[in-house]
């Protein structure tokens, strides 16, 4: 086994091993959950994508976030995810490295708030906590209790309430909102 846990930047070159490493971790079942929605449409959050090569397996494991609004206001977060570890490298501090460098990355960045869905115990490790049900919501099913945020910045979260969506449906929402606004009549 050669490899080790300095997570390095993600190339465009890794895009088809990244999708592999998907594969493997996750299923070609995937693609159809509720989180994979709020990335379609998207590019990930520059600077946060990295992976862990190793010479055998090629990639050891990769993360990477996607941009997301929050709420009427449209507060700016992102998506964790997917973060996968190769199958024949797992429980080997690779996932935690990944987090944990990116994470730092995110806060050097300005992110503030990050969300997930994915196992609490896991994420807890790097200080992930379960929302509050139904302070958030997503557009299609998930399971509440999987459901989890992150603070970058103290208090992040406070004041944030509603649907979770990619940044491309806040400028449709902004237009169709002003549309219905211009079509009522005036009193």
């Amino acid at each position: 086994m050669s490899f080790k846990l300095t997570p390095v930047a993600a190339l465009a070159a890794d895009h088809a091993a990244i999708e592999n490493l998907l594969d493997l971790a996750f299923g070609l079942g995937r693609r159809t959950k509720t989180s994979y929605r709020l990335r379609e449409g998207s590019m990930p959050v520059a600077g946060l994508s990295l992976v862990i090569r190793d010479s055998e397996v090629g990639l050891a494991g990769a993360i990477s976030y996607w941009p997301l609004v929050v709420g009427k206001d449209f507060k700016p977060a992102i998506l964790l995810g997917p973060l996968a570890v190769h199958p024949a490298r797992q429980n080997l501090g690779i996932g935690r490295a990944l987090m944990i460098e990116s994470l730092a990355a995110a806060q050097r960045l300005g992110h503030q708030l990050v969300i997930l869905v994915g196992d609490a115990p896991y994420y807890a490790r790097v200080g992930f906590k379960k929302l509050p049900e139904g302070l958030l919501q997503l557009p299609g099913p998930f399971d509440p209790a999987r459901f989890l945020y992150l603070e970058l910045v103290e208090g992040a979260l406070q004041g944030v309430a509603g649907m979770v969506l990619p940044p491309f449906r806040q400028a449709e929402l902004s237009q169709t909102e002003l549309s219905a606004a211009l079509t009522q009549p005036h009193g």
